[in-house]
């Protein structure tokens, strides 16, 4: 079975500090691990193809900008003929603390636009998601929206590296032990 390996964000250098673009950050350092590049253009994303336990790997990124992330996703799953067990969606979770991931085989959007749409596109949300939690603001009258698309603090950044460290082994024991297996494995706190 292939695989397709979606991570959400924002393009262009304005949005490649913030905590939404988390999704694109875990596809990126997946990519240099494996030893790729996520640069071909294909269906809005880039993209770039690797082998993960000997499963042939479509690491995307949608440069739709994240509210229209179904587009892209649901024109990749069509035409790499992906089924709903061989798609993972990465993106960032307000309703997770900083420091936690969470391996899901399917559900809802949970309020995230890019999700949302790709569930729209799709007509299902059937598929695997690994949420990377950004946490909430400390000041509760902060607004949301300015809060996901903030920059990371040197001390927040340094969590951020240690939790896209744990998804992507989290996304390779996916693909080469199974959803639940992965899930075992990675759903624990750890920071």
């Amino acid at each position: 079975m292939m695989y397709l390996v979606v991570g959400l964000g924002n393009p262009g250098p304005d949005y490649a500090g913030t905590r939404h673009n988390m999704g694109f950050r875990l596809v990126d350092g997946l990519a240099e691990r494996l030893g790729a590049a996520v640069s071909r253009p294909l269906f809005k994303s880039l993209t770039g193809r690797v082998s993960v336990s000997g499963k042939t790997v479509i690491l995307a990124k949608p440069q739709t900008y994240m509210n229209l992330s179904g587009n892209s996703v649901a024109a990749l799953v069509n035409w790499f003929k992906i089924p709903p067990a061989g798609l993972l969606v990465v993106y960032d979770d307000i309703d997770l603390p900083a420091g936690k991931i969470r391996l899901k085989p399917r559900g809802g959007h949970g309020g995230h636009r890019g999700m949302e749409s790709i569930i729209e596109k799709l007509g299902s949300g059937d598929f695997a998601r690994l949420r990377i939690g950004i946490g909430r603001p400390a000041d509760p009258d902060r607004d949301v929206a300015e809060w996901v698309l903030g920059r990371l603090t040197p001390e927040e950044e340094e969590i951020a590296g240690r939790t896209l460290e744990r998804a992507a082994d989290a996304v390779i024991a996916l693909i080469g032990e199974g959803i639940e297996a992965a899930m075992n494995r990675f759903n624990r706190d750890v920071v």
